[in-house]
């Protein structure tokens, strides 16, 4: 199958390369909205050329039609013929251009993978490349040693110098309980390193081994309760997920294997996998944001990782709708600890309701019990950044401060070298503050943290600093505590806003290093 390199896509001047590595949407025509290409897609017309009779396509087919009248793209093996959906990419047509006629998933998988073209280009698909993809060697039925031990023939083969060790599993059985161990050779494994999914008799365990993902798929040979419990022991990375049995019966095989069970791949090619989480609460937060607290399924372990995000996703007359989200604590005053067994059944997001978006006002509408799916965590952000760090500076604007909550918690509970945190929060008016309570009892609390609040469009009775953000109000507030202090700044909000901090914290002669901009 083609491979289009990577560097090539965006181009170098698209609009969707940015230098913070998130990209920006071009406009787009009236009646050109997704909304408006849902409408289309349900209208009827035939989109594909072939009146929904779909076709094998090879190599040399795919390379024919390369041109914005006739196009087609070839994503994770399916072509799709995206001639319609030209006028409604936000990304702009000369991207789509850049996948014509050639397999475009590491395009698609670079800028934006958490997308589920599936549905959004369902009545576009043409069919699948006649070439199909190689095996792996360990998807068969397996042959086990003792438990469920592996041969060493039968794990994936990943390369040392390409990522970690293969991990191995085992599993044993009490009369009531059933332990599946991961071995995976990493000493830095932590709970969320661990994502665990059972349903029925399907269970999925996904471990996360710095930029590689590990897979245990199998349908079970029996059934287990909902609940279960996952234990690390990291001295020795050491995974072990404690099943309940229904029945206190003798299980003879722990199951067979599923889609890509055993493997070890890296992360960015495993596809999302979500699960539907309830609605507990929903509260307001400011006169347009409001607090959403998610339960996870009993049979679910999900814990993301500070700095991460999710995707949550909703379907919308008959399609699924996207969008990242990055959690938050339930509160930044929780007396700076976390309780030594916390409930992480939980998930607590700070969104903004746009009145003519597409997902919010339908994530609005939810009533206390529905339903949303939440998918694995996805993010760069490395916790270890912040080890060691003495003054920390963060920078957000608007909803751009949901990473920060965690950010924030951390690091005046766990990083004992900190002498400061300041945080630049940009806002178009007071009423757009979001927990400036909170912000403002915590600094009069420690005396490490201080929070600058800045207005672009503030009311006459506005005391504080008011304008955008420039050179002159970087410079004045994140001063270095000591001239030799160890410095990292974090920066989250639109992209015109972490481009320009972007640019003007190197015009103040902080490094790249020094900078983590978020981009969800």
């Amino acid at each position: 199958m083609l491979n289009v390199p990577s560097q090539a896509f965006p181009a170098p001047r698209s609009q969707q390369r940015v230098a913070s590595g998130g990209r920006t949407k071009v406009p787009l025509k009236q009646g050109r909205s997704l909304m408006d290409w849902i409408r289309l897609t349900k209208s009827g017309r035939d989109l594909t050329g072939f009146k929904g009779r779909l076709i094998e396509v090879t190599e040399e087919e795919l390379k024919k039609h390369n041109k914005k009248d006739d196009c087609w793209i070839c994503i994770r093996g399916f072509v799709y013929n995206v001639s319609s959906y030209m006028e409604y990419h936000p990304g702009g047509e000369d991207e789509l251009m850049r996948a014509a006629g050639s397999d475009g998933t590491d395009l698609f998988n670079q800028v934006h993978r958490w997308v589920n073209y599936e549905s959004m280009l369902k009545e576009c698909l043409v069919g699948r490349m006649a070439v199909k993809p190689a095996v792996p060697k360990d998807y068969h039925e397996e042959k086990r040693v003792l438990n469920g031990m592996l041969p060493k023939s039968q794990v994936t083969d990943t390369p040392a110098q390409e990522g970690p060790s293969s991990p191995s599993y085992d599993w044993f059985q009490t009369d009531s309980l059933v332990t599946i161990v991961m071995y995976t050779k990493q000493k830095d494994i932590s709970l969320d390193s661990v994502i665990v999914d059972h349903q029925d008799d399907s269970f999925r365990a996904e471990t996360i081994l710095k930029d590689y993902s590990y897979l245990i798929h199998l349908g079970l040979s029996h059934e287990v309760q909902e609940d279960f419990s996952v234990r690390i022991v990291e001295n020795v990375g050491k995974i072990e997920i404690i099943l309940k049995k229904k029945e206190n019966t003798s299980w003879k095989c722990l199951g067979h294997p599923l889609e890509n069970h055993n493997s070890l791949i890296p992360k960015k090619d495993r596809g999302l996998y979500y699960r539907k989480c309830q609605l507990i609460s929903k509260e307001d937060v400011t006169h347009d944001t409001k607090r959403f607290c998610l339960m996870l399924p009993r049979s679910a372990h999900l814990q993301v990782p500070i700095g991460q995000h999710v995707y949550l996703k909703l379907t919308i007359t008959g399609t699924e709708i996207v969008k990242p989200y990055t959690p938050v604590s339930d509160s930044l005053l929780s007396e700076f600890k976390e309780p030594v067994l916390p409930n992480n059944k939980y998930i607590y997001f700070l969104i903004k309701i746009y009145p003519t978006g597409l997902l919010t006002p339908e994530l609005d509408h939810l009533q206390i019990g529905d339903f949303v799916s939440v998918s694995n965590p996805e993010g760069n952000f490395k916790i270890s950044k912040l080890q060691e760090v003495e003054d920390l500076f963060l920078l957000a604007a608007g909803t751009g401060f949901t990473p920060m909550v965690k950010i924030l918690n951390y690091a005046l509970i766990n990083i004992p070298s900190l002498r400061k945190v300041k945080l630049m929060f940009f806002n178009k008016t007071e009423d757009d503050i979001i927990w400036r309570s909170q912000l403002e009892k915590l600094a009069l609390k420690d005396k490490r943290f201080d929070v600058e609040f800045v207005l672009s469009a503030p009311t006459s009775e506005w005391n504080g600093r008011q304008g955008y953000i420039s050179p002159a109000l970087l410079s004045e507030f994140f001063k270095r505590s000591l001239e030799v202090s160890k410095v990292f700044f974090c920066i989250c909000g639109p992209v015109p806003f972490t481009e320009q901090g972007l640019r003007f914290l190197h015009d103040l002669n902080f490094s790249k290093d020094e900078i983590h901009v978020f981009t969800a």
